[in-house]
């Protein structure tokens, strides 16, 4: 049998893998290579706790070290594995504040056979914030990362950087250092967060909140209210709504079901990551609250690339890849991405920014399914656009990016599998996704999927006063008129209540 690539893999890049050494967890992601969009191609965490019993002893415990450089060892073995050609090995609080700090690293450097980066506090707080940057368009408030041993804090307006600073309130010290008392440890976490003296400037800013206990805040939130969408990324609060929360966090009750979906382990630091989020938000009064799942790790990846790559649309980057890997025709998928920009304001339309660049998204990834049975292309359709790995982008975004293709298959009515996305995408959203869909059930009949054609259509004012627009085809292509095509033109006609009509000339 003749050995052959996987076809399901992006051209050009090779694997890298990052191995977080963290305060409370060692963890491994080996991602498909160096990219404004890394995807992970395999991600596994060991909760070793070397940051466990450090305030008081000064030192790491053996047991926790011997757990860790087991994990390590494992962790090459996995990257050897996976062919990464790097393995960038990221040390935090724990192992830069230890007293048997270095020998530490000096075991890890030996088992991993390459250099162990110890961050320093700032740094630890810049890498934070180029996950962000990684992870958020034009990002602009202050990133906190909470780990199990410390907490950073920076300013982020769009890529322009304040000066990192680190406090130490990660969820396993502040839990250790108040005796496991809430009480103490609101005095202790307001003594610390009052140095971070710029906290002010981020009111009415966004909170962007990093770090494995904080996004298992989120989780439980998402839990405890139903919310559809289990994506942490860019999950977002109003500052009123999760204070309230974390009154529910900080006291504990973990009766309520939804406490079922956190595991054991970080049950315990919740209440204390909840008590660090408090004080942090009392000081800085923000207007809303978004959760990441970019931190460190995704961070010391975007400080790699070159600065083209740096100033790319994650967002459009991830969706053009779905569409090389996925897609009958990326080309054909890059047309309509020109195209509908070029059609939408003649229904009117005025996009902003976002909505433009979600509609390109949308065309980007219109074809990802088709493998599918075609009976359930919109089904799959709907399901990989909600839960895929895109950055850049809101929930109410990626709801839009989804119901714009499940239409673009099923029809422009809701029904109950999409319900659920179109409660998440706000009114304009919702209707912006039904026109994209609309037009795109309409395009993809002359083109068959395929790049040529789309170019030479266009919709433009009627000439007949008996219409409002007119699509018009050349007359070259006319053996492509038929009744379906009759019929989802005068859908649209009837979801926008323009009167549309073909003109073939």
């Amino acid at each position: 049998m003749v050995r052959s690539e996987a076809q399901g893999r992006l051209p050009g890049i090779a694997p890298v893998s990052v191995v977080d050494i963290g305060s409370n967890s060692v963890r491994l992601v080996i991602y498909e290579g160096l990219s404004r969009a890394p995807a992970m191609l395999f991600n596994e965490k060991v909760l070793c706790g070397l940051g466990k019993g450090l305030a008081s002893t000064g030192s790491m415990d053996p047991a926790a070290v011997d757990r860790a450089l087991a994990a390590l060892r494992r962790f090459r073995a996995l990257s050897e594995q996976a062919r990464a050609t790097r393995i960038y090995p990221l040390a935090t609080a724990a192992a830069r504040e230890a007293s048997n700090g270095a020998q530490f690293i000096k075991d890890a450097e030996e088992i991993l056979g390459c250099s162990v980066q110890v961050l320093t506090g700032e740094e630890e707080a810049l890498y934070s914030a180029y996950g962000v940057i990684s992870g958020f368009h034009g990002p602009d408030g202050i990133a906190g990362d909470l780990g199990g041993g410390s907490l950073e804090l920076i300013d982020i307006r769009g890529e322009q950087l304040g000066r990192g600073i680190t406090l130490p309130l990660g969820g396993l010290r502040l839990s250790e250092t108040s005796g496991q008392s809430l009480e103490k440890a609101r005095t202790i976490a307001a003594e610390h967060v009052a140095r971070a003296e710029f906290l002010t400037r981020g009111e009415g800013r966004t909170f962007y909140a990093v770090g494995g206990t904080w996004r298992n805040i989120a989780k439980l939130h998402m839990e405890m209210n139903g919310y559809p969408l289990h994506m942490m990324q860019g999950y977002k609060l109003k500052l009123e709504e999760i204070d309230s929360f974390l009154d529910t966090v900080i006291a504990g009750d973990n009766k309520h079901p939804a406490w079922q979906a956190i595991s054991k382990n970080r049950r315990t630091l919740l209440p204390f990551g909840a008590v660090a989020m408090r004080e942090v938000l009392k000081v800085m009064k923000p207007a809303r609250i978004l959760f990441s799942a970019q931190g460190v790790r995704e961070g010391y990846l975007y400080s790699l690339l070159p600065e083209a790559e740096k100033a790319s649309d994650p967002l459009l980057v991830a969706a053009d890849q779905l569409a090389i890997l996925r897609a009958r025709s990326p080309e054909h998928a890059r047309e309509l991405a020109a195209w509908t920009g070029r059609m939408v304001p003649m229904f009117g339309i005025e996009e902003s920014e976002e909505e433009s660049r979600y509609r390109q998204a949308a065309c980007l990834l219109a074809d990802i399914s088709w493998r599918a049975h075609p009976d359930y292309r919109g089904a799959q359709a709907l399901n990989l656009i909600a839960h895929s790995s895109l950055v850049g982008i809101t929930h109410p975004g990626r709801a839009y990016l989804a119901l714009a293709n499940y239409y673009r298959f099923e029809g422009l009515q809701d029904d109950g599998a999409s319900g659920p996305l179109a409660a998440i995408a706000h009114p304009r959203l919702q209707d912006l996704a039904k026109l994209l869909g609309g037009m795109l059930r309409v395009v993809y009949l002359f083109s068959a999927s395929m790049p040529g054609i789309v170019n030479s259509l266009a919709f433009r004012e009627a000439t007949s006063p008996n219409l409002d627009l007119e699509f018009v085809v050349p007359r070259e292509h006319g053996a492509l008129a038929g009744e379906r095509l009759e019929g989802r033109l005068q859908q649209l006609a009837k979801l926008t209540g323009k009167r549309l009509a073909f003109r073939f000339e």
